[in-house]
């Protein structure tokens, strides 16, 4: 088992929380300071350690079997983001979908920091997580 911090469509009541094939939920959460957001092409978000911020980004965490992590969750993720390590709220760590190296210098992506997270985001886009 994984514990996966999810803070995209794959949340509770997204078009890919399919994927988690029931997995339990473990926590609804934050990152610890120092993230930032950033939306890809507004289909999903990636994180970005950034220590020189105080920002934080709501998400779930589930306790994922290891074949759903490998044969569900990361064949659906984008090219853009890479399985990483991350640290929460709480101070533990944990598992999350971060934003590639080298993206962020690529351009292209929407920085969404300031939203707090993916629902408010697409809220702001007039649709629903």
């Amino acid at each position: 088992m994984a514990r996966m911090f999810l803070n995209g469509q794959a949340m509770e009541g997204g078009p890919f929380h399919h994927h988690l094939r029931g997995a339990p939920l473990i926590a609804k959460t934050r990152t610890a300071p120092g993230h930032r957001f950033f939306s890809i092409r507004d289909t999903c978000p990636g994180l970005l350690r950034d220590p020189g911020v105080d920002t934080t980004v709501e998400g779930e965490v589930y306790d994922v079997p290891d074949e759903v992590l490998r044969d569900e969750l990361l064949p659906n993720e984008p090219a853009e983001l890479e399985f990483g390590i991350i640290e929460l709220q709480d101070g533990s760590s944990c598992f999350s979908m971060v934003l590639r190296r080298g993206e962020l210098e690529r351009g292209g992506h929407t920085e969404i920091t300031a939203f707090g997270g993916w629902r408010a985001y697409l809220k702001s886009l007039g649709r629903d997580a």
